[in-house]
């Protein structure tokens, strides 16, 4: 494999508590820590990991997003990418963005790199959507490998273990292929102070879906975002007959 394409995504940060806007059409982002979306971290070891192997020559890390999204391609250069490609949206467009438009994005993107593999986190943990991996594969028609758990290079191709309901699942696939790390696929690295103060020095080019020929109008429009309802305290009940008759008299039984 002589080239291997990561998707890397800015999202609020596992540990902060999300706050809808007074507004009600979206969360708070300003002044909020974001960082590299966990399931990319680990796509981007594993590809690091490939070209420690000797199995991968270049690493290519893409994001898409306002220009705060250099941050974790930055973050990705420091953990061993090569290079850095940022699709530029503004902030506005960036609420409406869907899988599908970023799935054309990257698909555009690995031709045009003539990439060989494209390994995304199986979600981000802000929409949680789970789609673009299997959407790029899609437009691309290239074989996919998703909720990967375990991943080796044949002769023949790759070898992937899949994290399924209940198990474990094991396909093979030829290459080019696009893959999706799932939690367990790999521990990523911690970058090191000098690897961040090199992957400045790391060429990072800016496009823009536009460039690339791929339409981002919205296929959306955001009516309403809610806090989830906050759940009611329990009660303890002093025997059976009392909880059956609470149970009644609240309509679930």
């Amino acid at each position: 494999m002589a080239r291997v394409l990561v998707g890397v995504k800015r999202v609020i940060d596992y540990a902060v508590k999300v706050r809808v806007k007074p507004e009600k059409n979206g969360v708070v982002t300003q002044g909020v820590k974001h960082s590299m979306n966990p399931f990319d971290e680990i796509a981007v070891e594993e590809a690091v990991k490939l070209k420690e192997k000797k199995l991968a020559g270049e690493i290519i890390a893409v994001s898409v997003g306002p220009a705060q999204s250099q941050e974790v391609i930055r973050t990705a250069l420091a953990m061993g990418a090569d290079r850095g490609v940022h699709v530029e949206v503004s902030a506005a467009e960036y609420d409406l963005l869907q899988p599908v438009h970023v799935s054309k994005i990257l698909a555009k993107l690995a031709l045009d790199e003539k990439a060989d593999l494209v390994i995304l986190g199986k979600q981000a943990i802000d929409d949680d959507a789970n789609q673009t991996a299997q959407m790029t594969a899609a437009v691309l028609d290239w074989p996919q490998g998703t909720f990967c758990n375990k991943v080796e290079k044949t002769d023949a191709g790759l070898t992937i273990v899949r994290e399924i309901d209940g198990g474990l699942e094991t396909i093979k696939t030829k290459i080019p292929a696009v893959l999706s790390a799932d939690l367990r696929l790999n521990t990523p690295r911690y970058a090191t102070l000098p690897n961040i103060m090199k992957a400045k020095k790391k060429p990072l080019k800016k496009v823009t879906p536009k460039d690339l020929g791929v339409d981002t109008s919205p296929r959306i429009e955001i009516i309403s975002v809610e806090d989830p309802p906050v759940r009611q305290a329990g009660a303890a009940v002093a025997d059976v007959d009392a909880l059956v008759a609470k149970l009644k008299a609240g309509g679930h039984i």
